[in-house]
């Protein structure tokens, strides 16, 4: 009976089968061969502390009494067995010293002694394994032979549970902060979007850990990691942190009532931007964070989509900061993947393509320079403006891409309407915040330029005022200097949108200045609009700024603006942006008449 039994409780530890499962199984079978024996096994968790494992015979209220016991020398058989690693017979729990803050709970159930001997595996405690009779007596020889058998059965049973539960806690543990990783992130959320309770997921970016990376090395990026986890595991409810990739981490948030993320995100907040000392180095911590509240029935998946939706919300609009998930706030961001996607294409395609909108002479329509214009041709062949994939530049490295890519067909167009003879005072690139924030910027824009043989004379890069007003750390008004010293020129676009333009004028000096179309369409129609370009006029000029006017639309615009002293213009009245090769013709053509002009004064 008794290989019978060990058989089968080998066969369900080698098949896998619950350890909860084979030791109650065990406990059932070795009950059977006696009337008088009540089985219990009990294994220690890391605080030492004795926990049921299995029991079926004793009532569910004992088996929670003695639950959570620490054990120790006296803690009843199993308590002092466990501690001194050595069998333990209590013939009269009634009596016995060690039975005496216990055996309130024992003796009403009938439970008059204890026979506990230790479950050792390489000479470390893992539980206990014990004989309860309902008469005072100690164990027969015959129940002896039961209990080695039984102790080892279970000896085996534990360890392996415990090695599979260690390789699991590995795999699902993240080696650099010791935190929850993504797969246990993702187990964790799926249980819970099954579950009828209240839940939500907050994501969190660090900030910076690239530049800190690169200038301090990957130890120091490192330390910062770790410190943002051991802040992060501070805050949320233990084991509801989770390091899911490089820089991003996961808090999953479980209430009774709808959670308050604004409250939780405050408190990760301030506790996270602390400064963290890195050898010679203090760093102060910060992180973005998104998140999102979990409707019912909602699967895990969609939560998780939308917590990221916002996590990519905050890192355009408000870094260092928290934003939640409102209905809505996807479409915009599926919008801008999606542009990002067309445009990213478009590059690998070599779909995109400059047009040229003249700079004129508001008198005379004589074209003096020139504005590369950015358009992407479809796979169909139709041209679409800059401004319908605009949410695709708010990618860095795709508004990088696209500048690169436009600087060299402007500088091969610019190169052949000099070949060509076509004469322009100034050919101008738009520039975005990312170009500055690449280094070099000035470099990188003169060697397309001079590799091709234009002087950098001919150009102009314009940046917008939005652009120009974001001087951290200096970074754009250096590389606007640098411009400038490299030959070119700097034109500073949408004039007039911002805040303090003047003031930035004195320290970051420009060359021309672009008014913004919102105050061209006021000059005829409202009196402070053309007081306003007068005045934008007469301080560029003391300056020794150039003003160029935006979006001129009617005779009635350029008749007000040449009244009020401005020279140059651009818009619609005059042409819209064109292809090369049309702009070609138009710059030969305007070639054409000024000679022909200049031949008629001289024979007047």
């Amino acid at each position: 009976m008794l290989t019978k039994l060990q058989n089968t409780i080998l066969e369900k530890i080698a098949t896998g089968a619950p350890l909860s499962e084979t030791v109650d199984h065990l406990c059932r079978s070795v009950e059977t061969m006696s009337s008088d024996i009540v089985c219990s096994v009990l294994i220690l968790d890391p605080d030492n502390r004795l926990r049921h494992l299995a029991g079926p015979s004793l009532p569910t209220h004992y088996a929670a009494a003695i639950d959570g016991a620490p054990i120790g020398h006296g803690v009843g058989s199993c308590g002092t067995a466990a501690f001194t690693g050595k069998p333990v017979v209590v013939t009269d729990i009634a009596t016995h010293p060690y039975w005496t803050d216990y055996k309130a709970l024992a003796l009403p159930i009938d439970l008059k002694a204890c026979w506990s001997s230790p479950i050792i595996v390489a000479g470390k405690v893992l539980g206990t394994f014990a004989f309860y009779y309902h008469t005072t007596r100690g164990p027969t020889k015959f129940e002896q032979s039961i209990v080695d058998a039984c102790v080892h059965l279970c000896g085996i049973a534990i360890e392996r549970d415990q090695r599979i539960a260690e390789s699991r806690r590995l795999a699902e543990t993240d080696a650099l902060t010791q935190l929850p990783n993504r797969a246990r992130f993702n187990n964790v959320a799926d249980e819970h979007g099954r579950s009828s309770r209240s839940w939500s997921i907050l994501l969190a970016d660090v900030d910076n850990l690239k530049l800190v990376n690169d200038s301090f090395g990957h130890e120091a990026g490192d330390t910062l990691i770790r410190t943002v986890a051991a802040r992060i595991a501070s805050v949320c409810e233990q084991g509801m942190g989770f390091r899911i990739g490089g820089d991003e981490f996961a808090i999953i948030v479980c209430s009774e009532r709808e959670p308050d993320l604004a409250a939780l995100a405050a408190r990760l907040l301030e506790a996270i931007k602390a400064p963290c000392p890195c050898g010679d180095h203090v760093f102060y911590p910060s992180v973005t964070l998104g998140g999102a509240v979990a409707n019912p029935d909602e699967p895990a998946e969609l939560v998780r989509q939308n917590a990221d939706y916002a996590l990519y919300h905050a890192k355009e609009r408000a870094r260092g900061n928290y934003i939640e998930y409102v209905p809505g706030l996807g479409t915009s961001i599926v919008k801008r993947f999606r542009a990002i996607q067309d445009v990213t294409e478009a590059l690998r395609e070599d779909r995109i393509e400059a047009f040229y909108q003249p700079i004129v002479e508001i008198k005379s329509g004589r074209i003096i320079s020139l504005e590369a214009l950015c358009r992407m041709r479809t796979r169909e062949g139709e041209f679409i403006a800059a401004g319908h994939f605009h949410e695709a530049t708010k990618n860095a490295n795709v508004a990088f891409e696209l500048t690169e890519r436009m600087l060299a067909i402007v500088a091969a167009d610019a190169r052949r309407f000099i070949d060509a003879g076509l004469t322009f005072k100034r050919i101008g690139v738009n520039l975005s915040a990312a170009d500055f924030y690449r280094g070099g910027l000035a470099a990188r824009i003169a060697s397309r330029f001079t590799d091709v043989g234009v002087p950098l004379d001919k150009v102009i890069v314009e940046v917008t005022e939005s652009v120009y007003l974001d001087q951290r750390d200096q970074i754009v008004g250096e590389q606007i200097r640098d411009l400038r010293k490299a030959g070119m020129s700097v034109a500073l676009d949408d004039f007039g949108t911002g805040f303090a333009s003047l003031t930035h004028l004195l320290s970051v000096p420009v060359d021309v200045i672009k008014i913004d179309k919102s105050f061209i369409d006021r000059v005829v129609v409202d009196r402070p609009g053309a007081v306003i370009v007068k005045g934008l006029l007469d301080i560029a000029e003391g300056l020794d700024i150039r003003v160029v006017c935006e979006g001129i639309e009617t005779e009635e615009q350029a008749r007000t603006l040449v009244q009020l002293g401005c020279t140059l213009g651009q818009g619609f009245l005059f042409s819209r942006a064109r292809d090369r090769d049309t702009i070609a013709t138009m710059l030969r053509e305007d070639s054409l008449k000024t000679t022909r002009k200049r031949k008629r004064l001289a024979h007047a």
